[in-house]
């Protein structure tokens, strides 16, 4: 009898492994399309930019390796390169100054602002989230005229593409989400060894919230390096001209070359990359945290 149970134990657990085996292999193939499908287009604009022109677009085709060169990343640098195109190096500079102080300054503006929101207790506190919450669901459109009428003594400069995107209500917003949720004794223990709210927020806040601030960083980096409408708006000039809109410059000529084109855009993704790459382990960290928090 104990030889019967002891089978039917052994044939149920066996058949629940293998039912976890097949779910696993399941979703590790369905993840597997799901990321082939969008890393196809990324991986066709980066064949597409090594191949000539007339092999481009070539539907599937487009996806065979084929007569490869970097041609037509020299033909990028070669249709930049006068006073009056403006340089292609100024162009990726400019977006890297301009991102860079978005983010930088960004994180220490954002931050600072949301753990007073969080940790701290002064009047018109509440009032002031209220404010913040009515500023995230408010859409750049609704204000770019009037931040142009207001900046424009300062067209065609590098500080009007980053000074008005420091402050953002949605940076202050995901780290007030991030601050709220964490345990007040850690404050109230700083707080007896005599550590003021400065301190506090530096040394005791900031080492415990990495995952939300590479979850800042790339979301900032990202709003700040696609930025095209303020910029179209408030920039005339080459010289200070970022990498989206120069794209634009580009793709607008007559005779488009797709594979310069594609060649540009690969220049133009590879910082995103970057940075995203640097900052994935964090967050992925701060997308668990938000999901077991939920």
């Amino acid at each position: 009898m104990a030889q019967v149970i002891s089978s039917s134990y052994n044939q149920r657990t066996k058949k629940r492994a293998a039912s976890k085996q097949i779910k696993r292999v399941s979703q590790y193939f369905f993840l597997t399309i799901v990321t082939a499908l969008f890393f196809a287009p990324i991986y066709y604009m980066i064949v597409g930019s090594l191949k000539p022109n007339d092999k481009v677009l070539d539907g599937l085709g487009g996806f065979v390796p084929s007569s490869l060169s970097f041609d037509n990343y020299v033909n990028v640098f070669k249709r930049f390169d006068s006073e009056s195109t403006g340089y292609f190096w100024q162009f990726y500079l400019t977006s890297i100054i301009v991102s860079a102080v978005i983010v930088l300054a960004g994180l220490v503006v954002n931050s600072m602002a949301a753990f007073a929101l969080a940790r701290l207790r002064w009047r018109g506190q509440k009032a002031a989230l209220l404010f913040v919450v009515l500023l995230v669901i408010l859409p750049f459109e609704a204000i770019a005229v009037p931040l142009f009428s207001l900046l424009g003594d300062y067209r065609n400069t590098l500080e009007v593409q980053f000074v008005p995107f420091i402050a953002s209500a949605f940076s202050v917003y995901l780290f007030y989400t991030f601050f709220i949720g964490l345990p007040a004794e850690i404050q109230e223990a700083a707080r007896l060894d005599g550590a003021g709210p400065a301190r506090t927020f530096f040394q005791v806040i900031v080492p415990m919230s990495k995952p939300v601030f590479a979850s800042v960083t790339i979301l900032s980096f990202l709003a700040a390096w696609n930025s095209f409408l303020f910029p179209l708006m408030m920039v005339d000039e080459a010289t200070v001209r970022p990498l989206p809109l120069a794209m634009t410059v580009f793709y607008q000529e007559q005779q488009k070359s797709w594979g310069n084109i594609f060649a540009f855009g690969v220049l133009l993704i590879v910082p995103v990359m970057i940075v995203f790459l640097a900052f994935q382990k964090f967050f992925i960290q701060s997308v668990a945290s938000s999901a077991v928090k939920g």
